[in-house]
């Protein structure tokens, strides 16, 4: 996983409520286990009419969309099923943050367990992002802070051990090897059998 580092880009704007991972990625699509290679499926059903053509009106279809890393969506995005794949579709499609009203649960800690910042924002920040598509936002890991265009500032709030992995490019499992020797070293202090001690 790639560290997690401060990072400015445009948005884009997805003006609606309760998006399921069934809209984030059609369970049609749902056909293997790579991380990569979901992107063009992102939002199909509603990003391509019944013959696989953009409709123009969707905003991922935008010309001003292309190249944005910052989804701004409305109130519990990513609920429904608990699928992944619909964090690794937003990722294949290049977005780095999703800034919503709020999250289901379940999509939020797949996000944080892949790379992908799930940042939820009072309704007076939200409602400033929804208004304004294409807005110029930084988002800051660190600092744990998401700038707005006028340099007004919200906060990000996140689980710190999530937030040590992102920073560091790690996952559970990588920071548990990461502490092999501080395990082994308290077995031994402790005298249990996992640490060759024979009393």
């Amino acid at each position: 996983m790639d560290r997690v580092t401060a990072f400015s880009s445009t948005t884009v704007v997805l003006p609606a409520d309760d998006v399921d991972t069934d809209q984030i990625i059609p369970a049609r699509f749902l056909k293997g286990t790579a991380r990569t290679g979901w992107g063009q499926h992102l939002f199909a059903d509603r990003r391509y009419d019944a013959e696989g053509r953009p409709r123009p009106e969707f905003p991922l279809n935008r010309p001003e969309a292309q190249g944005a890393q910052v989804l701004v969506a409305g109130r519990n995005f990513g609920c429904g099923s608990s699928r992944e794949h619909a964090v690794w579709a937003l990722q294949g499609h290049g977005f780095r943050a999703v800034v919503a009203g709020s999250f289901a649960d379940i999509f939020r800690g797949n996000a944080l367990k892949n790379g992908l910042l799930p940042v939820a924002v009072d309704e007076t920040v939200h409602a400033r992002l929804l208004a304004a598509p294409g807005m110029k936002v930084t988002v800051d890991l660190q600092a744990q802070k998401l700038t707005l265009d006028d340099g007004s500032q919200a906060g990000l709030p996140i689980d710190p051990f999530a937030r040590y992995c992102l920073l560091n490019g790690i996952d559970e499992l990588e920071y548990l090897l990461g502490q092999e020797e501080a395990i082994a070293a308290h077995e031994r202090r402790a005298g249990s059998p996992l640490g060759g001690s024979t009393s």
